[in-house]
C-alpha cells in the first residue's frame, strides 16, 4: 500500500499525491491522501498491509527531484508533519498492523501557491511510478538519506 501525501496546491509538494495517482491501476493500493494522511489510517488498519510506503516531499538538502528512503528520525524534514498530525503520531499509530513501513522523502524545488510541479519533480515522480509499477521491491533500491543537514 502507498499513501501519496502533500498539497497539490503548493506545487511541488503534489509529489506523494502525483506519485500515488499514476501506481492507480497497478498492483499497490494507492491512496491520494492530500494534505490529510490521517484520513487513511482506518483503511490502513483494516488492510494489515505487509508493506506500506508513505511518499510525500520531503526538505532534505538535495538536488530537486532525489528521493530518498527516510528512517524514523528523520520524518522532521518531510512537509507532511505541516498538513495536519505530525508524522511520527501516524506513525506511532500504525505500527502494530503495518508490517514493513518505508518513508519516501522527494525533494521539491518550489512549494509557492500554483498547481505545476517543476520538471525534475514531475520527472522523478514519473521514474518512480514506471519503476514502482513493475517491481514493488525497487523501492529497497533507493538509498537512505544520510546524517547531512539540509541547505
Amino acid at each position: 500500500m502507498l499513501l501519496g501525501v502533500g498539497n497539490r496546491l503548493s506545487r511541488d509538494d503534489g509529489a506523494g499525491p502525483a506519485l500515488a495517482q499514476r501506481l492507480q491501476g497497478s498492483d499497490w493500493v494507492a491512496i491520494d491522501c492530500g494534505t490529510s494522511l490521517e484520513n487513511a489510517g482506518g483503511y490502513v488498519r483494516r488492510e494489515h498491509p505487509d508493506l506500506l510506503v508513505i511518499a510525500d516531499a520531503a526538505r532534505m538538502g538535495l538536488a530537486p527531484g532525489a528521493v530518498r528512503r527516510l528512517r524514523p528520525d528523520s520524518v522532521d524534514r518531510m512537509l507532511a508533519s505541516t498538513h495536519g498530525l505530525p508524522l511520527t503520531f501516524f506513525l506511532d499509530r500504525l505500527a502494530d498492523v503495518a508490517g514493513d513501513v518505508v518513508i519516501l522523502g522527494i525533494e521539491p524545488a518550489d512549494v509557492s501557491f500554483g498547481e505545476a510541479m517543476t520538471a525534475a519533480v514531475r520527472d522523478a515522480v514519473t521514474n518512480l511510478a514506471d519503476v514502482l509499477a513493475t517491481d514493488e521491491s525497487a523501492f529497497e533500491t533507493i538509498p537512505f538519506l544520510s546524517d547531512c543537514t539540509p541547505s
